[in-house]
């Protein structure tokens, strides 16, 4: 058995190959990754503000400081409702379409390049004409809104309709991304569990949701948890559309990212900062663990199923 497992397991010339070839990729992406995620949980660990030489070690005291924080609560608070908006809107509408250009419409390809194209565009100078659409006294929007009787709204001042536009432009900017992967997963469902389920009558909508949406599961979990880490990670479109209002950038509209940036770089508690940095690495962790125990969930009843 020794013999056996020694053979099974022998590296042949071609795998050394391929390990030496990707041994510096490897090393970069460890040294770009890895060390400063370790980094991170060891300096929450300590009180340290980047300049002093000395470093405090305070345990989990700035985690226990963190959940008594209301800044931190309401930037956690915030971010939490942006990214499950942004999941809530996104993703139904990007399948949607996706259907609908599966269904060989002419010009497809145009139709999926007008919405890819806000994806591949920075989001710096998005959110800078969407600040221009929004304002609350001569944007667009607002005079859109004018011809159904509807009354100028604050988009950037307000608080709740601050965040109501962040979802806005983050949807919008993103769907693209959603609808090729969706396109993608429709593509590979054949042909013939629609002309199957036809004869019994199964079409249009019930086509729909009894084959493509069962059938595009593993997709749907992938772009979902995408969606909410992309939601989680959200920063510019807040620091654009909320700069120059009440005398402070992000003051409308607190995110994670932006309450550890500033906790950070400006006031200097970078012990404080790592450990924000923590929980939104382990929330990443936790949405990616979802998505995988989903996927081999699917996979399982998929084998099943063939058995």
């Amino acid at each position: 058995m020794a013999t056996l497992a020694k053979k099974r397991f022998r590296l042949k010339p071609h795998h050394w190959f391929v390990l030496l070839g990707l041994t510096p990729i490897i090393a970069i992406y460890t040294y770009l990754r890895f060390i400063p995620i370790v980094k991170t949980f060891y300096i929450s660990l300590f009180q340290w503000d980047m300049v002093s030489v000395d470093k405090p070690f305070v345990g989990l005291e700035n985690f226990v400081i963190l959940f008594q924080s209301d800044p931190f609560l309401t930037a956690l608070k915030n971010t939490t409702i942006i990214a499950f908006g942004i999941l809530i809107f996104s993703v139904p509408i990007a399948l949607i379409i996706a259907y609908l250009l599966s269904r060989g419409i002419r010009f497809k390809s145009w139709y999926e390049a007008i919405y890819f194209l806000p994806y591949i565009t920075p989001m710096v100078p998005v959110a800078v004409t969407w600040k221009w659409i929004l304002d609350s006294q001569q944007g667009l929007f607002n005079y859109a809104l004018s011809f159904f009787g509807i009354s100028p709204k604050p988009w950037l001042l307000d608080p709740t309709l601050a965040i109501v536009s962040v979802i806005m432009l983050t949807v919008w900017k993103t769907i693209g991304y959603n609808m090729i992967i969706f396109t993608v997963g429709l593509t590979g469902i054949s042909k013939e569990y629609y002309e199957a389920a036809s004869i019994d009558g199964a079409t249009g909508l019930k086509a729909f949701r009894y084959i493509t949406i069962p059938l595009l599961k593993p997709i749907t979990v992938f772009v979902s948890v995408i969606t909410l880490i992309h939601g989680y990670n959200v920063f510019s479109q807040i620091y654009v559309l909320a700069s120059d209002i009440q005398g402070s950038p992000g003051y409308v509209v607190r995110v994670l990212v932006y309450d550890m940036i500033e906790n950070a770089f400006r006031f200097f508690n970078m012990g404080y900062a790592s450990a924000e940095a923590v929980i939104l690495f382990l929330i990443v962790l936790v949405l990616t663990g979802i998505q995988m125990g989903l996927a081999r969930e699917k996979n399982r009843s998929g084998r099943r199923m063939k058995r």
